[in-house]
């Protein structure tokens, strides 16, 4: 069942450096959140605090609460890799695992998870990979490696990984930026359609796209550079790209810089 994540005034550090500061956001279950902003002011930063994944990181720490559905995530009962699966990722450039074959990326988390029955994996298969709407593609192909797919087939197929282990958030970190318009927009069709499952929040650079396929806007900024990012302004998609408060959100939105 999709959740509600609440970030409250969130810092990010890479070792010493305060990368982002200040960053208090709700995205509500079943909707589309988009994180843009010019290059360095933290979207995917912020992004991978939501499932600590930027712990991950050297020297990476988090200031501050992100909360799901009102629990802490990082409580010190907490287990990080219980986080990430509860709230999935999809990266930048598709991430098949090359030597696999596309049945095995598809259950590659399940199995992780202690997963072992066939007819629960198979099941899990077709149901992730009907849900990235690519089954009729590659349901004669399954024990064929998924490097073999074209590239919008292979984000799809890193979607379907993603929603395998039934996540209740999905994080995605610019989904399209490798893939062409085709693609693209294939991938924008099936966001809007996982958005009735699943609470996404995606970072993009595409203006157009994320006034197609979000509910909400985040626009984040630099004050100045060496400066931490913070979050400027959160609304209504139409409303941050028709009649923002703040006129740096205007001046982007705008294309005057940025």
């Amino acid at each position: 069942m999709a959740k509600r994540l609440d970030v409250k005034d969130v810092n990010i550090f890479y070792g010493s450096f305060k990368a982002v500061e200040g960053v208090t956001l709700t995205v509500e279950p079943r909707s589309v959140t988009a994180f843009i902003g010019p290059s360095g002011c933290g979207k995917s930063t912020v992004l991978r605090t939501l499932n600590r994944m930027h712990e991950v990181i050297r020297g990476g720490r988090v200031e501050g609460e992100v909360m799901l559905d009102g629990k802490d995530l990082y409580a010190a009962d907490v287990d990080p890799v219980a986080v990430r699966r509860t709230i999935g990722m999809v990266f930048q450039r598709p991430n098949p695992f090359p030597t696999m074959s596309i049945f095995d990326n598809v259950v590659a988390g399940l199995r992780l998870n202690g997963v072992k029955d066939k007819a629960k994996l198979e099941e899990a298969a077709e149901r992730s990979l009907k849900g990235a709407n690519l089954w009729t593609e590659v349901k004669d192909r399954l024990r064929k490696p998924g490097a073999g797919l074209s590239g919008g087939q292979q984000q799809r197929l890193c979607i379907a990984r993603a929603i395998a282990v039934e996540p209740q958030v999905l994080l995605m970190d610019e989904p399209c930026s490798a893939l062409d318009p085709i693609s693209t927009l294939a991938i924008e069709d099936l966001i809007t359609e996982l958005k009735k499952s699943y609470t996404i929040v995606i970072v993009t650079h595409n203006m157009q796209q994320a006034a197609r396929v979000s509910d909400r806007t985040a626009f984040f900024n630099l004050k100045a550079t060496g400066q931490p990012g913070r979050l400027v302004e959160l609304d209504t998609t139409d409303v941050i790209f028709t009649n923002p408060s703040n006129q740096a959100t205007e001046d982007y939105i705008s294309g005057r810089f940025g």
